[in-house]
């Protein structure tokens, strides 16, 4: 691709803008690591990495086009231009290296402290169902169509998302469900994508090591809805935020996009409501209405929070066009969503229930639908991260002691913070003797099952879906699932 047609999209001098003229741009990188023959280099300023420092290296990598926000000196055949945000400019060089291919898709956005992946994850079977390829972008991986790709981040850097849109597109890829975490929004990793939808689930205590404060966590959150924009060209259809009414911050955030808005909630507020919610230990029950229309709908999934879920999906689809019947028939045939409340069957007549739940509002949620069919016993086996916020450790703590008969403290991923001094500050003024702890995660979690009897429930939660363990700066292989299968595997 020729440089030159990024010079329409950055704010340059006219000097910058001729030096652009005869470039020929093979790739477009921020990552040292990825570095090529040809391509261009947008240098980062991050929290660890400064990519401003590593320019000679580009450079000696045969990098042609060098961007930067800051003062560098390089040697070699290249040409370095200046721009005010570099995180910007690749997004935006990003966008059109790839063709701009969320131009030419359906683009669902989801965000919100939790139950992205959940959405995510039904917005793609419902469409699926529907005779749709579709593609995910998210916590447990990318997906495009039926090959899934492995992540690192919830929402990846602004040329990998690019990129995997391009090859969404170029493989009849048509609607993508994309997580949107808050960091994500802040950083800019979002520039770029032309989303159609942006769906809302709540605001609760989360990322406050990097937000600070609950308000600059929800200024995050807005930033998905703002950036709709107002424009209706692609497909003559308006864009539409799905927003949970229930939530206060939700209520705040309707004035804050120029779209549509498509309310939903289950407290009698909203276009789109749930009531006569019951849940029973095989799933949840209620009365689904929408415009003065109402349909039964039967959850196979369990929970309040689920039936949240399934709103927000059903809306982002309506939207979409997809009739209610048809939706509700995809809803209903969804058994679950990998460490999602996921049930972990055993012969011991136990339930045991692995689940992502990692923050107050999260572990809460979970508990509470436990407690609506649980007979005997709840044990909830629960940690905290290291090196991440510490304020919501006790509360944690707090939450698995009131909601269940059985709390056990372990590790989550401690990183490089001692497991011990993180279980010291989750239980800070609870009584000794009202919970057990054990640091070693795979203890902890033996502990639990070797106390429960037929009939109790043990709750292993925060990791969900992780298969592994981060202690210091290693990951180890750990999966909650798996040691639960090898401790009933030990007891046959």
């Amino acid at each position: 691709m020729k440089a030159a047609e990024f010079a329409e999209l950055l704010q340059l001098n006219h000097e910058d803008q001729q030096k652009l003229t005869n470039i020929e741009i093979t790739d477009v990188t921020q990552d040292t690591r990825q570095l090529s023959d040809g391509c261009c280099f947008v240098a980062i300023k991050g929290l660890r990495f400064n990519g401003h420092e590593h320019v000679q290296e580009a450079v000696d990598a045969g990098a042609r086009l060098i961007v930067v926000d800051e003062p560098v000196t390089v040697t070699g055949d290249v040409t370095v231009i200046t721009v005010p945000d570099t995180h910007k400019a690749l997004a935006q060089i990003s966008a059109r290296f790839f063709g701009d291919p969320s131009a030419q898709m359906t683009m669902f956005g989801v965000t919100g402290t939790n139950g992205k992946t959940t959405i995510t994850h039904l917005i793609s079977k419902i469409l699926d169902d529907h005779d749709s390829k579709t593609g995910i972008i998210g916590t447990m991986y990318n997906k495009i169509g039926d090959e899934k790709i492995p992540t690192v981040n919830t929402t990846p850097d602004p040329h990998t998302v690019q990129k995997l849109l391009r090859e969404m597109v170029d493989q009849d890829v048509m609607e993508c469900a994309m997580e949107v975490s808050s960091i994500a929004l802040v950083e800019g990793r979002a520039w770029g994508i032309d989303f159609d939808t942006a769906v809302f689930t709540n605001l609760t205590e989360d990322h406050l090591d990097f937000h600070k404060t609950v308000e600059n966590y929800f200024d995050a959150k807005t930033l998905l809805f703002s950036q709709l924009g107002n424009s209706y060209h692609k497909t003559g259809k308006p864009k539409t935020a799905v927003i949970n009414i229930d939530d206060p911050y939700g209520r705040r955030l309707i004035d804050k996009t120029a779209a549509n808005v498509l309310t939903y909630g289950t407290h009698g507020q909203g276009l789109l409501q749930a009531n006569n919610i019951r849940v029973t230990s095989h799933g949840t029950e209620f009365d689904l209405s929408i415009y003065g229309h109402s349909y039964p709908v039967k959850l196979q999934l369990m929970g309040d929070f689920n039936v949240y879920n399934a709103l927000a999906a059903f809306g982002a689809t309506y939207e979409h066009g997809l009739a209610p019947e048809d939706i509700i028939a995809s809803l209903e045939s969804v058994q679950g969503v990998r460490g999602r409340f996921q049930v972990v069957p055993n012969d011991q007549d136990v339930t045991v229930i692995v689940d992502y739940a990692h923050t107050p509002d999260g572990l809460k949620n979970v508990l509470n639908t436990i407690n609506a069919f649980a007979e005997k016993r709840v044990y909830c086996v629960v940690g905290c991260g290291g090196d991440r916020e510490t304020t919501k450790r006790p509360i944690m703590a707090e939450i698995a002691l009131n909601n269940s008969t059985d709390a056990i403290f372990t590790a989550d991923n401690p990183r490089t913070e001692d497991p011990e001094a993180i279980l010291d500050e989750m239980v800070a003024g609870i009584p000794a003797d009202s919970y057990s702890r054990n640091s070693d995660r795979r203890e902890a979690i033996y502990m639990a099952l070797s106390k429960a009897q037929p009939g109790d429930v043990v709750l292993i939660a925060g990791k969900g879906h992780e298969d592994y363990q981060i202690i210091g700066t290693t990951k180890h292989h750990f999966d909650d699932v798996e040691v639960v299968n090898s401790f009933f595997d030990q007891q046959d």
